[in-house]
C-alpha cells in the first residue's frame, strides 16, 4: 500500500508554503513552493492584509508543488494548514470577507484596551477583577493593544455599518479552513488565544461572563475542534481554486506555535523549541496550564488533549535580520549579487542571501565588539510588554563595524532567546538538546550563538523552515489513522545537525547578556516619550 500524501499549507506574515509530504516511518518532504504577499503597516500601529492573498498563495502553490512532483490531485489524502494567530478576520455568513484582515502586529485598539482593562481598582494597571477571572478561566489576560479582542471593538466602534454584518470572528487558520468547508470554526488554540475561552480541565467552552466583561457577542464566536479533527470534506469551489479533488479531508491544524511545536516533534512535558522567523519564541511543552504573571508568559492548549504550550514571544526575530539586510548590508548584498546570478525562485534567493549573511556573523568575534542590539522592532511581548519598544544599538564605536553590527543583530535575537529560558526554567522544565527551527536555524552561526550564549546542546530540525508545514501534515496523519497516537510523532521527525555550546565564548556572552537585560527598564520613559504615548497610560503588560 502506498504511503499517503498530504499538502500542509504554512500561512506566515509575509508568505505561504505549501508543502507535499510523504507520511510513513519518517514525515517526508518531496516538494515546497513559498508564495510571497504584502503586509501593510502604517506609521499609526495599524498592520492589514488581504485574505484573498493567503487564498490565491495557497491556489498557487498547490498547483506547482503538484506539478513540480508529477502528482495528480487524486492522490492527495488530506489537507491542513499551519497560521499566524492572533489576527482578526471579520466575515459575514456566506464567509465574505468584511475588510481587510488585522493581523497579529496591529496596535490600533489601544483605546478600547484601555477602557475595558484599566478600570480601577487596579492591579499593575490592570483591572483587578477582570484579571483574576480571566486568569481562572482563559489561563491569561487580553492584556496587549495587540490582542484580537481590542481589534474586535474597534471595529464596532469604528465601522458600525460593516459590524452590523459580522457573522464570524475568526482568526487566519480558521478563515482558510471556512473557504476549504463552509464550516465555520476554531481550534483550541485559536480560541485560547482570544482568552475568552474556558481552558479549564474538564469545562471547556466559550465563556459568556469574559465575553460579558469585555462586550463580545458570544454568537460571533464560532464552534471550537481539535487540531487533529476532520472539519468536513473540501467543498466544490475550494477544490476547483486549489486544483485538488472534491471531497478530501480537511484537517483542523492550528495556529504556529502549536504547529511548529508538532513539526519540531515535541510531544512530551519538557520537550523544548526554539523557533526564529518572521516573530519568534521559545515554547516547551507542559501538561497543566502554566502562567507567569511577572513576565508575561502564558501556556496555550496544544494540539495534544491535555497537554499545553508554555511560551515566551517575541514579535520581531528573523524579522531583524531582514531589517539588516535590507537597510545595512544592502551594499556588501549587492557585491554578493554582482558575483553571484540572481535566483528565479523566492525561497532559493533568500537562502543564498541568508547563507551570505551567515558567512559574515560566522566570520566576526563573538560579542560584536562590546555592542548590543534590542530586536524590539515592532514593541514587544515577553518577558516585558512594551508596545513602544524598538530596536536600537548601543556602545558603538569609533572602531565599529558593518559587519560587528550584523553580528549583534543576531546575539540580541539570541539573548531575548535566553531571557525566555531563564524565565521558563522556574515553571517547567526544559529537556536538552534545544530543537532549532525556523528560516533562522537555516544559519549554522545562529544555532552555534544560540548554543553558546544559552549554555545548551542545540539540535536543528530537519527542513526547519516548514517546521509549521509539517505538524499540519502531523495532524493529517493521526486524522487518518497513519500514526496511532502522538507517541509516535518524535520519531518521525529527523534532526540534521547537533551544536553543543563552547565555554571559549562564554565571558564575552555573559557580560553583553546581562547589560541586554538591563536597556529596557533603562529606556522605558525614553521610548514613551519618543513613541508619542501618554506616559500616564503606559501599557502595563500582557500575560502571553
Amino acid at each position: 500500500m502506498q504511503a499517503p500524501l498530504v499538502i500542509g499549507y504554512d500561512i506566515g506574515t509575509t508568505g505561504a508554503k505549501t508543502c507535499l509530504f510523504r507520511l510513513g516511518e519518517r514525515i517526508e518532504l518531496l516538494n515546497r513552493v513559498l508564495c510571497e504577499y504584502p503586509l501593510q503597516i502604517t506609521r499609526d500601529g495599524w498592520a492589514e492584509q488581504n485574505p484573498d492573498d493567503w487564498w490565491r498563495a495557497m491556489a498557487h502553490g498547490t498547483a506547482e508543488v503538484l506539478r513540480k512532483e508529477r502528482v495528480v490531485p487524486d492522490r492527495i489524502r488530506a489537507l491542513s494548514f499551519s497560521a499566524g494567530m492572533h489576527s482578526f478576520v471579520p466575515v459575514d455568513k456566506a464567509g465574505t470577507v468584511l475588510r481587510p484582515a488585522m493581523t497579529y502586529m496591529d496596535q490600533r485598539g489601544g483605546i478600547q484596551r484601555a477602557r475595558v482593562l484599566t478600570r480601577p481598582p487596579r492591579v499593575r494597571g490592570m483591572n483587578l477583577f477582570l484579571v483574576c477571572v480571566s486568569l481562572f478561566l482563559a489561563g491569561g489576560v487580553s492584556a496587549s493593544v495587540k490582542d484580537p479582542v481590542w481589534k474586535y471593538l474597534w471595529m464596532r466602534e469604528n465601522e458600525p455599518e460593516l459590524f452590523a454584518r459580522l457573522a464570524w470572528w475568526l482568526d487566519v487558520r480558521d478563515y482558510l479552513a471556512f473557504r476549504c468547508t463552509g464550516r465555520a470554526s476554531m481550534t483550541e488554540d485559536t480560541a485560547n488565544a482570544t482568552f475568552l475561552y474556558n481552558t479549564r480541565r474538564g469545562k471547556p467552552g466559550w465563556s459568556r461572563l469574559l465575553c460579558r466583561w469585555h462586550g463580545v457577542n458570544p454568537s460571533h464566536l464560532p464552534g471550537v475542534t481539535q487540531a487533529t479533527a476532520i472539519l468536513g470534506p473540501l467543498i466544490g469551489e475550494a477544490a476547483d481554486n486549489l486544483g485538488l479533488k472534491p471531497g478530501i479531508p480537511v484537517v483542523g491544524g492550528g495556529g504556529d506555535l502549536t504547529m511548529q511545536t508538532l513539526g519540531a516533534g515535541c510531544v512530551e512535558p519538557g520537550d523544548t523549541h526554539v523557533y526564529i522567523g518572521t516573530s519568534g519564541w521559545v515554547a516547551s511543552v507542559v501538561s497543566r496550564r502554566t502562567l507567569d504573571t511577572r513576565h508575561y508568559m502564558a501556556s496555550l492548549l496544544g494540539a495534544r488533549s491535555g497537554y499545553q504550550n508554555y511560551i515566551g514571544e517575541q514579535e520581531t526575530s528573523g524579522k531583524c535580520l531582514e531589517w539588516v539586510r535590507d537597510h545595512i548590508a544592502l551594499d556588501e548584498i549587492g557585491i554578493y549579487l554582482s558575483k553571484h546570478p540572481m535566483a528565479t525562485d523566492a525561497d532559493v534567493r533568500h537562502a543564498s542571501l541568508l547563507e551570505y549573511l551567515d558567512e559574515v556573523v560566522a566570520q566576526t568575534p563573538a560579542g560584536a565588539g562590546g555592542v548590543i542590539f534590542t530586536p524590539w522592532l515592532h514593541g514587544n511581548r515577553s518577558p516585558f510588554e512594551d508596545p513602544n519598544a524598538r530596536g536600537m544599538f548601543f556602545n558603538l564605536g569609533l572602531n565599529t563595524g558593518k559587519r560587528q553590527l550584523i553580528r549583534a543583530v543576531v546575539e540580541g535575537m539570541v539573548f531575548q532567546k535566553r531571557w525566555y529560558l531563564e524565565c521558563m526554567a522556574r515553571k517547567c522544565s526544559i529537556h536538552e538538546p534545544l530543537r532549532f527551527i525556523g528560516g533562522g536555524a537555516l544559519s549554522r552561526a545562529t544555532a552555534q550563538i544560540l548554543a553558546d550564549a544559552t549554555g545548551r546542546t542545540v539540535a536543528v530540525i530537519e527542513n526547519p523552515q516548514i517546521a509549521g508545514a509539517a505538524g499540519a501534515a502531523v495532524c493529517c496523519g493521526l486524522a487518518l489513522g497513519v500514526y496511532p497516537d502522538f507517541d509516535e510523532i518524535s520519531q518521525s521527525i529527523r534532526t540534521t545537525r547537533l551544536h553543543a555550546p563552547d565555554s571559549v565564548h562564554r565571558e564575552v556572552y555573559e557580560k553583553n547578556y546581562r547589560i541586554f537585560k538591563r536597556l529596557h527598564a533603562a529606556n522605558r520613559t525614553n521610548f514613551a516619550l519618543a513613541n508619542g504615548e501618554d506616559l500616564r497610560t503606559l501599557s502595563r503588560g500582557s500575560c502571553l
